[in-house]
């Protein structure tokens, strides 16, 4: 899943500029063979900021989570797929969300996400056959605008987190898009690409962009006789990470999840774990009640034998850390051991879970 950023506009039409054309744009689904444009409205309609500008009243925004909770247990896990399937998944789910929110709010609303989505979106908006239309883009425009995108998009091809060099070159590219495709545009052009975008909302500040964790799926196997479930657990937030006893990237983790057991819990955390088996052994409850016993663990651990939990979250990796917010969202994740290589992503995680506390 792509960050949200905003397109900042930074020129303004002058008043001997071309003269404006007062037509409006017609707002378009994103089509998921437009690769080049990320798919950003799942996201941004989980922000409370965003709901908040489409006037949800308390009433209507319970409905409208009931909708997400529904798009979500279909979104999530369909983040692992092949990105060609994962795009044609999300375009559908997109149309629903909108179908939610015209039933709900009305035009008005659905007009203002779209708003917020054309801003989220950044310079490649301009991608969109419907804004290139309305911007009256030529063909010389459009050309040197795509090779903007298409050369920051071949840096990213097979890119590894560990080539420094070659990370840090494509993140300057994205960086540099938004003023590369301004000198493209014409004063008139950039005035109309803010007119349709609306009252700005920057979107780079969005926190709460990813979906509710899904339910846990009681396999009737604990590992301690603590059995819980995330419903109930409103109000707390949650450290809830999946392994594999025998996993020894697994087993590095397991200092930090009992230190959080046992300097958080009553700050209003609660950790969780999922054994989700990897190894005959690990199929086996007597043998993860043993070892969960073994390492002292005294936080609920559900074993996950058929591995409904693992497909259900869209799981690749043990270990793999997810942060829960007091509402129920997931806020944060990390796959691997959180200190690999000199990382420190358990101070991360607990950062977070500070600043959720707060919330």
């Amino acid at each position: 899943m792509r960050t949200l950023v905003t397109f900042v506009l930074g020129v303004s039409c002058l008043s001997n500029c071309l003269k404006a054309d007062d037509a409006k744009l017609q707002y378009a689904a994103l089509s998921p063979e437009l690769v080049a444009v990320p798919q950003n409205l799942l996201g941004l309609a989980h922000s409370p900021e965003v709901q908040h500008e489409l006037g949800f009243d308390d009433s209507q925004l319970a409905q409208f989570e009931t909708t997400l909770r529904e798009i979500d247990a279909i979104w999530w896990p369909a983040r692992i797929q092949p990105a060609e399937q994962q795009r044609k998944i999300v375009s559908q789910l997109e149309l629903k969300l909108v179908a939610a929110v015209q039933g709900l709010r009305g035009k008005v609303a659905v007009d203002r996400l779209r708003q917020v989505e054309l801003q989220s979106q950044s310079s490649r908006v301009v991608l969109r056959p419907e804004v290139s239309k309305y911007l009256k883009l030529d063909g010389a425009q459009t050309q040197k605008l795509g090779s903007i995108f298409s050369a920051t998009d071949e840096l990213g091809k097979n890119l590894k987190p560990d080539d420094t060099e070659r990370v840090q070159e494509f993140a300057s590219a994205q960086q540099g898009e938004p003023a590369k495709a301004l000198a493209v545009l014409l004063p008139a052009q950039i005035d109309k690409l803010r007119r349709a975008f609306g009252e700005p909302l920057d979107t780079r500040k969005l926190e709460r962009i990813y979906p509710f964790a899904p339910e846990l799926i009681d396999s009737e196997h604990w590992a301690n006789d603590q059995t819980v479930d995330l419903k109930s657990l409103r109000g707390n937030v949650v450290l809830l990470h999946f392994y594999a006893f025998q996993c020894h990237n697994c087993v590095a983790n397991f200092p930090h999840y009992k230190r959080w057991d046992e300097t958080l819990r009553e700050q209003g955390v609660t950790v969780i774990g999922i054994q989700t088996p990897e190894t005959p052994a690990e199929r086996e409850p007597e043998k993860v009640i043993a070892a969960a016993s073994k390492e002292g663990f005294e936080f609920p651990v559900l074993i996950d034998l058929e591995s409904k939990n693992w497909k259900a979250w869209g799981n690749t990796m043990w270990p793999t850390v997810y942060v829960v917010d007091k509402q129920g969202y997931i806020r944060f994740w990390w796959q691997g051991e959180l200190n690999w290589q000199g990382a420190t992503v358990d101070k991360k995680i607990e950062e977070v879970v500070a600043r959720l506390l707060k919330e």
